[in-house]
């Protein structure tokens, strides 16, 4: 009963058997193996972007931080969401990547940057001249960190006001399948069709050991991401592994399928949940993840069976009364079954 993280999960025995495959003989490193130029094309393929730059890392820190990184100054800040992945959860990693770059934190509701928040807080940088930070890329959380999902209108409208002031885009798609799957819409019309210029494609999250793609959808910035990603320590050595997850996790669509079913998955959950008395799901979830406000009773039963998932604030404790409610978070991956979700909401229901 882990709902803790979709990192938790296991690879699909597809990824792992590339991975298997892979690991024969002898291949070309630092991205000149023979299976690269095959991720290339199903990437270029999947964007409907055939002239794009694409780029494997291990991490999906990495792949923000470095791509925001080539479309940022250190003398610019960075725009996104309050709670955005770039500001929560990355150690500030864009920052030091970007070499002291700032954030500019933006507001909105279910986590997502309000367009008119986003045109503010444009409009008051760069006012100052030579003595404040200047304007740098807007970041788009996708799925966003309270499960929510922009909408393609959504982001259009940011990008089209990112345009107006010069502006690059980047779409932090850790959970890009989950995303895509939900909105029942292509990779294409998710990024570029909208307005984005480069995306971290996720892959660790969705079934792969430890993989995700970089792809620039104007190639104009592709040595300046090599050049990075190799000062950054993130060029692989042994790269056929990166490839190898990646090019199974292409083929026949397997990334949309896995996000589909973890999808499914969260649904049967939160379907679930609001069965448990007390429970209180302030964002609807739309995609793999759901924050929910249950009685401390319910918390006690399903962590004392075993059940692993996070409580809010951190320092959240399960001594005190019964039916206190205490926030926590629950996220589904693609292996989660039936009989485990139910087994947690029978103990939440007590």
């Amino acid at each position: 009963m882990n709902f803790a993280s979709d990192n938790a999960g296991p690879m699909h025995p597809s990824v792992l058997n590339a991975i298997v495959d892979a690991n024969t003989g002898y291949e070309m490193p630092y991205g000149n193996d023979s299976i690269m130029p095959r991720v290339r094309d199903k990437i270029r393929a999947t964007f409907e972007a055939p002239e794009a730059a694409v780029y494997l890392v291990a991490t999906g820190t990495a792949a923000n931080a470095l791509a925001l990184s080539t479309y940022t100054n250190s003398w610019d800040t960075m725009f996104a969401h309050r709670v955005s992945h770039v500001e929560e959860d990355e150690c500030g990693a864009p920052e030091f990547y970007a070499n002291g770059a700032r954030l500019t934190l933006v507001d909105g509701d279910g986590a997502k940057m309000d367009p008119s928040a986003l045109r503010h807080a444009i409009v008051n940088t760069g006012d100052k001249g030579v003595h404040g930070v200047q304007r740098g890329p807007v970041s788009i959380t996708q799925a966003t960190e309270v499960g929510t999902l922009y909408s393609l209108e959504d982001i259009a409208a940011l990008t089209a006001i990112a345009k107006e002031y010069g502006l690059k885009t980047h779409l932090d798609g850790a959970r890009f399948a989950n995303a895509c799957a939900a909105l029942g819409c292509t990779a294409a019309q998710m990024t570029w069709k909208a307005g984005i210029d480069v995306v971290s494609f996720g892959g660790t999250k969705n079934g792969c050991a430890g993989v995700e793609a970089v792809v620039f959808f104007d190639p104009e910035k592709a040595w300046e991401f090599e050049l990075r990603r190799k000062r950054g320590a993130h060029l692989f050595s042994k790269h056929r592994f990166l490839s190898a997850q990646m090019d199974a996790y292409l083929t026949d669509d397997l990334w949309l399928k896995l996000g589909r079913q973890a999808n499914a998955n969260c649904a049967r959950l939160v379907k679930g949940l609001e069965t448990v008395k007390g429970a209180e799901i302030p964002d609807t979830p739309e995609a793999n993840m759901v924050f929910a406000h249950l009685p401390r009773a319910a918390h006690r039963r399903a962590m004392d069976a075993g059940a692993k998932y996070y409580l809010f604030p951190a320092d959240a404790t399960l001594d005190g009364p019964d039916d206190d409610l205490i926030r926590c978070r629950m996220v589904c991956d693609w292996n989660k079954t039936e009989a485990e979700i139910d087994q947690l909401v029978d103990l939440l229901r007590g």
